[in-house]
């Protein structure tokens, strides 16, 4: 079973904190152990200097790699992080962000992803991340 952005979006919306919501994350694609989101850029999000903080890029990351799970598992399933490391590799200004979270191993309990967070206008790379989670159900 193939599942659409919508379904996605979905998940997103029933399934994540509200704080995480706030941040108007979008699903622009989903496939087999793959999600790519959206991540509109907001002053809001911005530390001082006018750089996206940290904190929004790796829960952004965070929760590709879950939409990505659920795509490669046919739905939601509930899940924990076990592990996420972050190397910020420039800020983000001004722009939004794309993230694409790729399963590079899934098994029955555990899911191992990479991510990568770009500068939706000019393709730059802004982050990498990897993440590790239990699958509970």
């Amino acid at each position: 079973m193939t599942m659409t952005p919508a379904e996605a979006d979905k998940i997103l919306s029933a399934n994540f904190a509200p704080w995480v919501l706030d941040l108007g994350l979008t699903v622009e694609a989903v496939g087999e152990g793959l999600a790519v989101l959206r991540l509109p850029w907001s002053e809001r999000l911005a530390r001082e200097g006018g750089g996206l903080s940290g904190q929004a890029l790796m829960a952004a990351a965070d929760t590709a790699t879950v939409l990505a799970v659920c795509a490669a598992r046919g739905g939601f399933v509930p899940m924990t992080t076990v592990q996420q490391s972050t190397s910020f590799q420039r800020a983000v200004t001004g722009s939004d962000v794309r993230i694409e979270a790729v399963l590079t191993k899934l098994g029955r309990r555990m899911a191992f992803a990479d991510i990568t967070l770009s500068e939706s206008d000019s393709g730059a790379l802004a982050a990498r991340a990897s993440t590790v989670y239990a699958i509970l159900g």
